[in-house]
């Protein structure tokens, strides 16, 4: 019997080859940045980092690191409600809450932990979940770890008639709550949130918002999707994270009314049972939201480059999705050709990835850029026309 199990496994790794979606690690050898360093192959032009603003080899950020470690140590070896809480967090806690103009925020180990901490938290028997189809992984699972009784639906993607007659079903259920991605990770568009919010006061729901691409990346001044649509204070309850445009490092929060972030002080199982964020990860991830308040114009500077990737890919005819994030998807549609594709352009030094069915849709393979403030106007002129060449 061991040995058939091992047999599925070395069968179910085997399709995943012939299909082109078998994932293999390229190791780093440098900080991340706009090019860094890969073992077995040099330096190379990273388009498929989620280090938006270009912060993650940022010094100040380093050297806030370096002391947080020297003055806490590694960690508290706990979670928090036993001894694993420290000053810092309650500092970074209070500065996301004045970024975000909420009442309160709550750290922790990534936004994934967010996610499936606070959905489960929140609801009980009765109650009624709308999710988009195309949002995140985490709030997937989070919604599979509701308790049971309670009502889950999946609207279309940004498909408001769905949604609304999702909430009419859930008219008579004491609380109905709505998530949606802010920028949506796989395809680059932004939540219609005037719409959203709209359905969510005529229906008297709750809506939740996970802004993990958008923070730092979207808005005037990098404060997310309210800010972009100019409704700060719309949303109910927003997650996040620490790990792409602030640093890069790592952690995760959720931000909204006092209540809800004292409910999950008290019930959320990420929280009470499993490790704080680590000090030197705190700190890392204060002074990246330190740097982006102060200095605002490097949110204009990423979405100008943005916009100038976008159009000299356009006037090279190749197939992008439309959108108004830092995220470019080039559509290839076959699996093992954007694989091909993803290790051609490696060969010729641009790190990026194929991305193919369960990831995304079936049949909608894609090539997923991602600009970084990092990156040099001849960086990107560069890629557009490696990128040009290989496609056609």
């Amino acid at each position: 019997m061991k040995e058939q199990f091992y047999e599925g496994i070395r069968n179910r790794l085997e399709g995943m080859k012939e299909a082109g979606t078998y994932k293999q690690y390229r190791y780093l050898e440098s900080p991340m940045s706009a090019r860094s360093q890969i073992k077995s192959k040099g330096d190379v032009l990273v388009l498929c980092s989620n280090n938006y603003l270009g912060l993650a080899d940022k010094k100040e950020l380093i050297q806030s690191g370096i002391e947080a470690l020297e003055k806490y140590g590694a960690g508290g070896a706990s979670v928090r409600f036993i001894c694993g809480t420290y000053d810092i967090h309650q500092e970074l806690e209070d500065k996301v809450a004045e970024f975000l103009g909420t009442e309160a925020a709550l750290t922790y180990t990534s936004c994934w932990a967010a996610n499936t901490a606070v959905i489960p938290a929140l609801l009980q028997p009765g109650d009624t979940v709308l999710s988009d189809e195309l949002n995140h992984a985490s709030i997937v699972d989070g919604c599979r770890l509701i308790a049971k009784g309670v009502n889950k639906g999946i609207y279309r993607h940004s498909d408001m008639a769905h949604l609304e007659e999702k909430l009419q079903e859930a008219k008579d259920s004491p609380v109905k709550l709505v998530i949606t991605d802010g920028v949506f990770s796989m395809e680059g568009d932004i939540a219609k949130l005037p719409e959203i919010v709209e359905l969510v006061r005529k229906y008297d729901a709750i809506l939740m918002l996970d802004d993990s691409h958008a923070t730092g990346v979207i808005g005037k001044t990098g404060r997310g999707t309210e800010e972009y649509y100019n409704m700060i204070g719309s949303a109910d309850i927003i997650t996040s994270t620490f790990g792409k445009a602030l640093g890069g490092a790592g952690g995760g929060f959720v931000a909204g009314k006092q209540e809800v972030i004292d409910l999950m002080v008290q019930v959320s199982r990420p929280h009470l049972f499993s490790n704080s964020l680590p000090p030197v990860l705190t700190a890392i991830a204060k002074t990246a939201l330190e740097y982006l308040m102060s200095n605002p114009e490097i949110v204009q500077s990423l979405r100008e480059k943005t916009n100038y990737f976008r159009k000299q890919l356009k006037d090279r005819g190749l197939n992008i999705l439309e959108g108004d994030s830092a995220i470019i998807p080039i559509m290839i549609y076959d699996a093992p050709k954007a694989v091909s594709l993803a290790n051609k352009l490696f060969e010729k030094g641009i790190y990026v990835t194929g991305f193919s069915f369960p990831v995304v849709p079936k049949d909608e393979a894609r090539i997923r850029l991602q600009v970084s403030d990092a990156l040099s106007y001849e960086d990107i002129d560069w890629a557009s026309e490696v990128i040009q060449n290989l496609v056609d």
